[in-house]
């Protein structure tokens, strides 16, 4: 006769805020002010600085905000709105620290850190 054993529930789900295994959770120490590759981006170290930062990103489990893994949320009632807003914003900060002022300055004002990745590359590839 096979033992008893206690039927187990199923886990609940996880918030991927929470779940340290998805793009969607921030290490504490994760701030907007990091500096998290060098040297910056100048122009003519454009593949050195973007291998540098596709290896940052991944390590962070960014690397999804701009490659187009996690798309814009387009519906203004997703509930997963909110969470990438942050994350494209900490992921955008990000770059703008690792780039030098002059072409910070061309980067600001673009919203998704998906279209400053794609621009730095038409631009400096």
């Amino acid at each position: 006769m096979p033992p008893r054993v206690a039927p187990v529930a199923p886990a609940a789900p996880v918030d991927p805020v929470l779940d340290q295994t998805s793009p969607f959770y921030v290490h504490p120490s994760d701030g907007p002010t990091s500096v998290i590759v060098t040297p910056v981006l100048t122009g003519s170290n454009y593949h050195s600085w973007a291998r540098s930062m596709r290896r940052a990103l991944g390590g962070k489990m960014k690397f999804d905000f701009v490659d187009g893994s996690i798309p814009v949320p387009i519906d203004p009632f997703d509930p997963s709105l909110r969470a990438w807003s942050r994350r494209n914003m900490l992921v955008h900060s990000w770059i703008l620290n690792s780039v030098s002022e002059s072409i910070a300055q061309s980067i600001v004002f673009m919203e998704n850190a998906i279209d400053v990745w794609n621009d730095l590359e038409e631009r400096f590839s």
